[in-house]
């Protein structure tokens, strides 16, 4: 029997170990990065070095010395800076091929033909060109003389002349001065199309890139057209063409061997060349001219002789007159009507203004006279005079004493104090908030902080109506409603600024505690546009020149519509109270002297401290003006005030003004009897200042030219007065301390 031992089967299940934290499986991910990271920069190494020794290696086969490692070396750099500055040329071109755009060719700035209000042409302003003559039909010695002058080698270069620019550069250095120009005629094209006249580094530069873009999109022949079309040739000509009809009185076509040598010597300095300027160094550069063409052999110098014996004498121009403050003026006024897209998109327009050509000479000449009557005795010499109808229409303005001496418009531009003449503003607003011409107003001394404003006189009337403070200009007075018409001074002032704005006055004005007496700075234009809100009733005077504009073509682009741009800004009852005030004060205060026999006027005086700016505002029914003097640099004159030089200014030119006009009368104002009146076509009866009428008028023609023939005497006058000893000076005995009237 056997015996079996039972064996027992034991299964064990072995333990599990516990999952490894996230700690230690991202430390044992990284240290799997790095190890790779390490290997990858390894081999990457051994491999770049690889690569390197072979480069080396490679290199090693083309190694020069010598004379050919210069040259590599060389070429080297060039390769490294050409590259750079192909970088830098690319960043500059960027900006000057934006500036180009798709009607570079068709872009011109405007051109205006001013046509007075009876349809006369009175002057242009603008460009004068004209681009009708083809090339061919030019002569031949024109072109010559241009290339000759300007360009030699245009046919020959490719829109730069580097070889006439190392000739310039060496010329201009041995005679330590610019004495040849570098530019190409295409460069200088580039110029006049797209840049200014700036002398700076980076303008040199957008100009050669311009004349690369132009050679690679136009033809010689038309760049030169277009450099004898566009070029500036002084006396507001633009082209070869419209200067041969400003000189010479005719077509390039026509012009002499002489002429065209004038004229190609006006490219580089226009103004310093322009025979109408300067006729013996128009000459001169015009002899240059003729010399160029020989040196460059173009001509002989038996073929320029007979030009070099005789020269070329332009068209006298001389005895032409025209308003040109007004035209520079309303230059400007279309100007901005076609930069605000107002006019589409035509550049050339003719433009039937308001100027009456008799007025604007009466204005001329009163100015004139007066300062060489009273000029020296009031020690002033400068003045303005703005005459505009009750709409705004400006029918005169004179800028300044001479044109020709100084263009600089006084009537616009110059911002004087008013003085007394903008306390109208000050009364308007009392009017509007409460007062009447009988409310009374104690005329006592009033203080805001230290600044304590004095009268005239330096005396105080007491109690007085509105009507007899603005009668006898009494400076207390508005001073002491600005502090009456709000619970402070400020707001009172700011409601003086608002009127004053909204009746047309557009400069910024300043809340000074003076504001009131007139001591804010205003031109002549604004204030007789302010003004001319009397003379409406109420409504709007915008100041204006242009009454229609129409295109080259004749079609109406723009018409002056009254019913639309002159809306009621003021009340007219206010206005009319105002006017019977204003009319107080010509009739018995400071503005006694702008009196018209028979003829209501309202105005006001206005004089500063120390006797700087002299103004007169006045109107009628039928006119506004307004009349300034004093000097440019603000030396104060002998005791001039408002109701001397500027009141009687004022009533000189509306005497001529009003003659043959249908009398309206000032709203508010009763007009005088009509037996009082001047009779329709007559000149008005003896002035009220002792001075004898104006003579009647005479033919235009006529008359401007007698001006000029007096006004040469009168400059004989002052030539042969200045040889003589000076006279005893006078003593101006001006106050230490004077106030505004």
């Amino acid at each position: 029997m056997h015996h079996r031992t039972a064996h027992r089967l034991v299964l064990t299940v072995p333990e599990r170990k516990p999952e490894p934290s996230f700690f230690k499986r991202f430390s044992r991910r990284a240290l799997r990065l790095d190890s790779w990271l390490d290997n990858a920069v390894y081999v990457s190494g051994q491999k770049l070095r690889a690569a390197i020794e072979w480069g080396s290696d490679f290199s090693h086969r083309f190694q020069v010395a010598g004379w050919r490692r210069l040259l590599v070396e060389i070429g080297c750099e060039a390769l490294t800076l050409g590259t750079a500055g192909l970088i830098v040329g690319l960043m500059l071109a960027q900006p000057i091929m934006k500036q180009i755009g798709d009607d570079w060719l068709h872009r011109a700035d405007i051109a205006v033909t001013f046509e007075d209000r009876y349809g006369n042409v009175v002057g242009q302003r603008g460009i004068r060109s004209n681009d009708s003559v083809a090339l061919a039909d030019m002569p031949d010695y024109v072109i010559k003389a241009v290339l000759a002058t300007e360009d030699r080698r245009f046919y020959d270069h490719f829109g730069i002349d580097i070889i006439g620019t190392i000739r310039a550069v060496t010329v201009n250095s041995q005679a330590s001065g610019v004495v040849q120009g570098g530019s190409s005629i295409t460069q200088q094209l580039a110029k006049n199309l797209f840049l200014s006249n700036q002398r700076t580094l980076e303008r040199k530069i957008r100009e050669a890139y311009l004349a690369l873009w132009l050679e690679g999109h136009l033809s010689k022949d038309e760049i030169l057209k277009l450099y004898l079309d566009r070029a500036y040739m002084g006396g507001g000509a633009f082209g070869i063409e419209a200067a041969a009809q400003y000189y010479f009185g005719k077509s390039v076509r026509d012009v002499s061997l002489a002429e065209a040598a004038m004229l190609a010597g006006l490219f580089k300095a226009p103004t310093k060349y322009a025979p109408t300027n300067n006729l013996a160094a128009a000459r001169g550069r015009a002899n240059q001219v003729l010399s160029n063409l020989v040196d460059a052999g173009f001509m002989t110098e038996g073929q320029v002789s007979g030009a070099r014996r005789n020269p070329a004498t332009p068209v006298d121009r001389a005895r032409e007159k025209a308003p040109d403050y007004y035209l520079d003026w309303a230059y400007g006024e279309i100007a901005d009507m076609a930069d605000d897209g107002g006019l589409g998109d035509e550049s050339v327009f003719v433009v039937r203004t308001a100027l009456d050509p008799a007025i604007q000479s009466a204005a001329e000449n009163a100015l004139e006279s007066m300062l060489r009557q009273y000029g020296s005795d009031y020690n002033a010499h400068q003045g303005a005079i703005v005459i505009m109808d009750t709409d705004g229409a400006v029918r005169a303005m004179v800028g300044g004493r001479d044109y020709s001496q100084s263009q600089f418009n006084r009537a616009t531009d110059a911002l004087r104090q008013p003085g007394s003449s903008f306390k109208p503003f000050v009364y308007t607003t009392a009017l509007m908030n409460g007062f009447t011409p009988k409310s009374i107003v104690v005329d006592s001394p009033v203080c805001i902080k230290n600044w304590c404003p004095q009268n005239f006189g330096h005396s105080f009337s007491g109690p007085v109506t509105l009507l007899q403070a603005i009668t006898r200009s009494i400076n207390v007075i508005p001073v002491k409603l600005s502090l009456a018409l709000s619970k402070n001074a400020v707001d009172g002032r700011r409601m003086i600024i608002d009127t004053a704005h909204t009746m047309g006055i557009e400069t910024d004005l300043k809340e000074s505690w003076a504001l009131p007496i007139g001591v804010e700075a205003v031109d002549l234009l604004e204030m007789t546009g302010a003004y001319g809100v009397f003379a409406s009733g109420g409504h709007k005077a915008p100041p204006h020149a242009a009454t229609e504009i129409r295109s080259a073509r004749g079609d109406l682009l723009y018409r002056f519509d009254a019913t639309t741009e002159t809306p009621i800004v003021i009340d007219p009852k206010i206005i009319s109270d105002m006017n019977g005030m204003l009319n107080s004060v010509v009739e018995n205060g400071t503005g006694k002297k702008a009196q018209l026999p028979g003829i209501k006027v309202a105005g006001k005086t206005g004089t500063t401290n120390s006797y700087r700016d002299a103004w007169f505002m006045g109107f009628t029914g039928n006119f506004v003006g307004g009349v300034w003097y004093g000097n440019d640099n603000f030396q104060p004159s002998n005791k001039m005030t408002g109701g001397t030089l500027p009141a009687m200014t004022w009533q000189q030119v509306m005497t001529v003004a009003h003659q043959g006009a249908d009398l309206r009368p000032i709203p508010g104002v009763a007009p005088f009897p009509p037996e009082q009146q001047p009779k329709k076509g007559e000149p008005p009866p003896q002035t009220v200042d002792g001075t004898p009428p104006p003579p009647p008028m005479v033919p235009q023609a006529l008359a401007r030219n007698a001006t000029l023939v007096l006004h040469d005497i009168g400059v004989m006058i002052d030539s042969a007065s200045a040889a003589l000893p000076p006279a005893p000076a006078k003593s101006a005995a001006l106050p230490r301390r004077s106030t505004i009237e």
